[in-house]
């Protein structure tokens, strides 16, 4: 969208300010409000932030401004916001573009791929639960009757959320999200919104629309829409998985390949790179599972309604949910991902990783298609299958030691995770919780 047709689209739709919206390195949406009338400074110089007020920018109070510049591609209303339009943003420092920002570390990866006459699609599939708070404080779903042991696709529980799921999935559509299903997921309350897959940028740029939207929509009626991966110990995680393909512009999906001797309808591409993923597992974990509650999720167990859904070994499989790539025929799912990811070093991430495995030709070995959960560690260990990081610490220090992935996110903001989420780790070791005062205030 070039200025002049932004102009015309801001007047059209009477919108009064422009969030300039990105994210911090958490993927939390961050936002200045600007008049519409200061639409080119928006896309030239950028609206200014101190850096040192956001998380992961690598500034301290004396450091330059953090300029959001524009991307006028990226315009569109926020119908739970009448007169605001919202703007994805690339930071900028002193007039370039700054190695801390989670959209210009994807743009980075992208423009490489690019020039190998590649392009990367993601379909993001967003889970999140749907919650409130009792008169006590605690939190349960937010509607009193969706109590079912096992309540995935339960049609009682659908029918009487459609209020909000009604009015997130109009909004979203609205602003070019194309949602063609949704559905009540495994645990009370929990629901999943799938839209239209895309090139990665575009996904995670929806994605942080998709999280705008239901929070706020949510919050204005009574409830609270959280993608946090395990609020329940004993319910299903929520998972953000990440539908994978390449294209190159001329062939649709190089993914794709009718011959697979497999019959998972796979290219020697998509298995190279799905080489790469498995190759990269341990550390990837820490960049799409980036939370002390991630690993909540994805510990091996049961959940009330049976079982967890958590992709907890480095496998694959046609249609195999314990496995942490499942591959619905002629691409990728990664199943790894949570709600707690940053959708653009996410991305960035899985990219490295996969085209790592493309460069050098890797070997994904073959299928598994048999529930690994009853498989005995003896058995495990005899096939080759390793298990994912069961904790942030783990995941961090595999981090750490990959220089694929750290070097795809730049040192400096990679450093600056490993730092932050070190950090995140001491506080949770030190925080002593009801569980523990139950079970040793007069253990001993």
């Amino acid at each position: 969208m070039s200025p002049q047709s932004a102009r015309k689209y801001l007047k059209d739709h009477k919108v009064k300010y422009i969030l300039a919206q990105f994210v911090d390195i958490h993927g939390a949406a961050k936002a200045k409000a600007v008049p519409v009338e200061h639409l080119d400074m928006m896309l030239n110089e950028g609206a200014g932030f101190a850096g040192f007020a956001l998380w992961g920018f690598g500034m301290g109070p004396h450091g330059p401004d953090y300029m959001a510049v524009g991307d006028p591609s990226t315009l569109s209303v926020i119908p739970w916001m009448p007169g605001f339009a919202r703007m994805a943003c690339y930071g900028h420092v002193n007039g370039a573009p700054y190695q801390y920002c989670s959209r210009v570390v994807l743009k980075r990866q992208l423009d490489a791929l690019a020039k190998r006459g590649l392009t990367m699609y993601t379909g993001i599939e967003p889970e999140f639960m749907l919650l409130k708070r009792a008169g006590d404080g605690s939190l349960g779903p937010a509607d009193d009757t969706d109590l079912l042991e096992k309540p995935c696709y339960d049609y009682k529980g659908l029918a009487r959320s459609v209020p909000f799921l009604e009015a997130m999935v109009d909004a979203l559509r609205a602003v070019g999200v194309d949602v063609y299903q949704i559905d009540h997921e495994d645990a009370n309350g929990q629901f999943e919104v799938n839209y239209t897959y895309g090139d990665a940028l575009s996904s995670a740029d929806r994605l942080v629309m998709v999280k705008m939207a239901a929070s706020e929509i949510a919050r204005s009626m009574g409830m609270i829409a959280t993608f946090m991966p395990k609020p329940f110990s004993d319910r299903t995680g929520t998972g953000a998985h990440f539908h994978i393909s390449i294209g190159n512009g001329k062939v649709k999906n190089l993914f794709h390949d009718d011959k697979d001797k497999n019959g998972l309808g796979l290219s020697k591409m998509a298995y190279h790179f799905m080489g790469g993923v498995l190759a990269h597992a341990k550390a990837l974990t820490a960049i799409v599972a980036p939370t002390i509650n991630s690993y909540k999720r994805l510990v091996v167990g049961r959940a009330l309604s049976g079982a967890t859904w958590a992709p907890a070994y480095i496998t694959y499989g046609n249609n195999n949910r314990t496995a942490c790539v499942r591959v619905p025929y002629g691409r990728l799912e990664l199943r790894l991902p949570d709600g707690s990811a940053n959708p653009y070093l996410a991305s960035a991430a899985i990219l490295a990783a996969g085209m790592d495995g493309v460069d050098r030709k890797l070997d994904p070995g073959k299928p598994i298609n048999e529930n690994l959960y009853e498989w005995s560690p003896e058995k495990l260990k005899r096939a080759g299958i390793g298990l994912l990081p069961q904790s942030l610490k783990e995941a961090l220090d595999e981090f750490e030691k990959d220089k694929v992935l750290r070097a795809a996110l730049g040192e400096d903001l990679s450093q600056e995770f490993l730092t932050l989420k070190r950090m995140e780790w001491v506080e949770y070791s030190r925080h002593v919780s009801e569980w523990e005062r139950e079970r040793y205030v007069e253990f001993f």
